[in-house]
């Protein structure tokens, strides 16, 4: 039951003698906290929040004896069941609460570690504080019980009969203020730097994945795109019906099988190299050079004008046979066979359509077989 305050001389010595003075030096404090943040008064900070953390292992949440009883003059009890939801994470409050009797259950969200709070303790100061704060946890009756509570005119009645003694309550209110910003912040950073660390997990992992991925679509030993990677670019520019307007070279190494017979596989891979490194400078941006297996090699160009694929395909085949002269002992170069033929569409043709693209492959290599029946080191075209 509420008692009449008894008013005392010692309320109008100190100037606490209403809830709005109060609030004004409470919104003062948690000012000087926010600038404790600045580097200038980082180390008093720190020392605050150290006598905060033994505080909180002392019991910083509860009540001191004589604060209780102080508290238990002026309060309004209210008896409570187990389950019953006091507020919610979010609600607007004015009203500060002491546990008498029983326990109550405070859920934070977000992952936070939730606390249960007994005999004593007090919650939802900040409500009362400041006035129509946003409740920071859910709080729930955990055992039936009695709860003290508190509103602006028994925080008055309090200021009238004990400054003091209230005086010393709110310094470690707002130090529990301080201990839990300070707190949060720990854990928010903490949980950046898991982020962190996971993000770069995943980009790491990612470019691992790239550059396998790069690896399964080019050839080991010419470091050009191997059948995979051909095929990949093909589908492509099929998606983009980007087709139309290309050249399909299909180069074939002339008699390389000797070169194997006689000199070894070591000097077969250095031709593939120096044909592959031949076909590397004739590319321009937009085509594609690719080691199909083998000896077998082709070349996609993007161009329109025929001369220029014609001496394109003409400068491969006699850079090849001068490559090849330079060299009487052990061969870096064979001479080259080159099956070419322009890629066009008929009107009704789809260029998505594979039967199209095995049309003019077949077209090319039906080219290169009558360049290779012919003695090689040439370019046959097929209409």
């Amino acid at each position: 039951m509420r008692k009449n305050p008894v008013p005392v001389q010692a309320g109008r010595e100190t100037g606490l003698r209403s809830l709005g003075e109060m609030n004004a030096v409470l919104s003062s404090k948690l000012l000087r906290i926010r600038d404790w943040r600045g580097a200038g008064s980082r180390m008093a900070a720190h020392a605050h929040i150290a006598d905060a953390a033994a505080d909180d292992e002392a019991g910083a949440s509860a009540l001191t004896a004589g604060e209780y009883a102080l508290f238990a003059q002026v309060a309004r009890t209210r008896r409570v069941e187990a389950g019953q939801r006091l507020f919610l994470r979010g609600d607007l409050g004015t009203t500060m609460y002491v546990i008498a009797r029983g326990a109550v259950d405070l859920d934070f969200g977000d992952d936070l570690v939730g606390k249960r709070l007994g005999m004593r303790a007090f919650f939802g100061e900040l409500g009362l504080l400041i006035g129509d704060h946003a409740r920071s946890a859910e709080a729930v009756v955990a055992e039936d019980g009695v709860l003290l509570e508190l509103g602006r005119g028994e925080f008055d009645a309090l200021a009238e009969r004990d400054p003091a003694l209230l005086s010393q309550f709110l310094r470690r209110a707002i130090m529990r203020v301080v201990f839990n910003e300070q707190a949060l912040i720990g854990r928010l950073r903490r949980r950046n730097q898991e982020l962190q660390t996971a993000l770069d997990t995943l980009r790491a992992t990612a470019h691992r994945l790239n550059q396998t991925e790069v690896l399964t679509r080019t050839d080991e030993l010419t470091g050009l795109s191997n059948r995979r990677g051909f095929v990949s670019h093909l589908d492509q520019r099929r998606r983009n019906s980007s087709l139309s307007g290309l050249t399909l070279l299909l180069i074939d190494c002339d008699r390389f099988k000797d070169v194997n017979d006689a000199h070894g596989h070591l000097a077969g891979d250095r031709v593939l190299q120096s044909v592959a490194n031949l076909l590397r400078a004739v590319a321009g941006p937009d085509d594609i050079a690719c080691r199909l297996g083998g000896d077998e090699f082709c070349l996609l160009v993007h161009a329109q004008d025929p001369d220029e694929l014609a001496r394109m395909a003409d400068y491969i085949v006699d850079s090849a046979r001068v490559l090849r002269g330079m060299h009487s002992k052990l061969p870096q170069m064979t001479t080259l066979s080159i099956g070419a033929c322009t890629i066009g569409l008929p009107r009704d043709a789809d260029p998505r359509d594979g039967d199209e693209w095995e049309r003019w492959y077949t077209q090319a290599d039906t080219a290169l077989y009558r360049a290779k029946r012919l003695g090689g080191d040439r370019v046959e075209w097929q209409a």
